[in-house]
């Protein structure tokens, strides 16, 4: 079942389509809590690549990772699906960092609804990964990433 997560983001769409699909943007608020994203390329058209590479740099992310076997540095492959701006983006990334299972894809939808009175309703719809535990730390670190991108734009 496809999960979804709402945000309230005080900026207009293009603004919010700006960061969420150059470079320079993404690695401003991308990354979960303790991580940086450092962007490798970006091809911004349908079957277009987003690749970064995700870093663990906060002392308790390092450990996390490492007490669950993983690299505190992953590269990460997502190709677009559907592109409208500054309205929809779509995106598949291949999940390929779970230890113990074979790589698979798994698709997110972002819409971007302007709201009356100003800023952007953002709405992402995520497919869930192969089990509920991992589903569930998807989910927090989407909800993360909307909530860096919404202070982002408000202290700008």
């Amino acid at each position: 079942m496809t999960e979804i997560i709402e945000r309230h983001v005080p900026a207009s769409p293009e603004r919010i389509w700006e960061l969420w699909t150059t470079p320079e943007g993404i690695s401003q608020w991308w990354a979960p809590e303790g991580f940086r994203t450092d962007v490798t390329a970006l091809d911004l058209h349908p079957d277009g690549v987003l690749e970064y590479t995700m870093t663990a740099v906060a002392p308790e992310q390092v450990a996390f990772m490492q007490q669950n076997g993983m690299p505190l540095a992953t590269d990460s492959h997502k190709r677009f699906t559907a592109i409208e701006e500054p309205a929809r983006l779509s995106y598949v990334s291949v999940i390929d960092f779970v230890p113990g299972h074979d790589a698979y894809e798994q698709l997110t939808e972002i819409e971007l609804h302007p709201v009356e009175g100003g800023g952007t309703r953002v709405v992402m719809r995520v497919e869930p990964l192969h089990d509920e535990v991992w589903t569930q730390r998807l989910l927090a670190g989407r909800a993360n990433e909307l909530d860096n991108l919404a202070a982002l734009v408000a202290a700008e």
